[in-house]
């Protein structure tokens, strides 16, 4: 099947908007860097925006940073490079960066992600393990014999997301036609345009009682680690149904399973999970009304065109607006 180009059509790339920097702190405009490997798609994407992608050397001033998994290699090149004024992350999560978000950071070093780009794909796939954990497709799929009629419908159904970023509007959008009464779960009080109501990280157990679906499409920081636990399971209702889209430390692994064999909840649709990837013969595989699927709520077919467009719109604030779209707090960790 060939891929579908759907940049044009995206609403999410622009879900984060642009952020401009002071014009004492903005990067000098200088050559570019696309790293560990420089896929062309990548490279025609910094050059379409009038950048000059250029192998690392003392005129190197960003950094297209590619390689998703651990920042190993990343690591050295930052450092023994401190020419460098911008980087361009590869995902939306930077959790992997962690350390060098936290050692590496300096007054003229501007870090963005791709936060907000990839929001429509990943809530897409929020949706999809929602509505078939609430019609039981699990059980159904396994099923060898007729069975009772059995589910629950998303209309009119209460939906607790935790996070607010694009993910989290986008699938607000999403859940609009449910006629869903909706809950932001995020630190500031400031409401979110389409939710119901909005409460602060401090209300979560509030809220989790009411919940018929509670999404989970935050970022991993340390304040956020295990976020849900046995206490989170308890509060919720034994109808209700978790969805984690975001990261799998978000999640007690070990505090989930319970909840699941005790029926303390009615089922997990999981993405992400921790560990990653999920060991065979774990036994989060077996439990009760579980889906998981392999951390590709965004495959590559699908985010290589929007991360195109996030170079494209980084590498005219580099050089240009200094306008940076999904521009990463390194003390916040996203």
């Amino acid at each position: 099947m060939t891929p579908l180009d759907f940049t044009g059509r995206h609403q999410a790339v622009l879900a984060v908007h642009p952020v401009a920097v002071p014009l004492a702190e903005r990067p000098t405009p200088g050559s570019i860097a696309v790293l560990p490997e420089p896929e062309p798609r990548f490279v025609q994407a910094v050059e379409e925006a009038g950048g000059t992608v250029a192998p690392l050397g003392p005129d190197t001033r960003g950094l297209v940073w590619l390689e998703s998994g651990p920042a190993g290699k990343f690591a050295p090149i930052l450092a023994a490079n401190p020419q460098v004024q911008w980087v361009q992350l590869p995902w939306a999560g930077v959790d992997a960066f962690a350390e060098q978000l936290r050692t590496a950071s300096r007054p003229d070093l501007v870090w963005t992600s791709a936060k907000g780009a990839y929001a429509q794909p990943v809530a897409e796939h929020a949706l999809v393990l929602t509505l078939a954990l609430l019609r039981e497709l699990p059980m159904r799929l396994r099923a060898r014999s007729w069975g009772s009629k059995s589910g629950h419908t998303l209309y009119g159904a209460e939906v607790v997301v935790v996070g607010a970023g694009g993910i989290a509007l986008e699938l607000l959008r999403l859940l609009e036609p449910f006629g869903c009464t909706t809950t932001i779960v995020r630190r500031s009080a400031e409401p979110v345009v389409g939710a119901t109501r909005t409460v602060t990280s401090d209300r979560l157990g509030e809220v989790l009682p009411a919940a018929d679906v509670v999404v989970v499409a935050a970022a991993l920081t340390g304040g956020t680690r295990e976020l849900f636990g046995a206490a989170e399971f308890a509060a919720m209702k034994p109808t209700a149904v978790l969805v984690n889209i975001a990261r799998g430390g978000l999640v007690d692994t070990d505090a989930l399973l319970t909840a699941l064999e005790a029926g303390e909840i009615a089922g997990a649709g999981l993405d992400v999970t921790a560990p990653e990837p999920l060991p065979d013969g774990h036994p989060l595989w077996t439990a009760p009304n579980v889906i998981i699927t392999p951390h590709s709520a965004d495959t590559p077919e699908m985010i290589a065109p929007l991360l195109a467009e996030r170079i494209r719109q980084n590498v005219r604030a580099f050089l240009e607006t200094g306008e940076f779209a999904g521009r990463v707090d390194p003390e916040a960790g996203y």
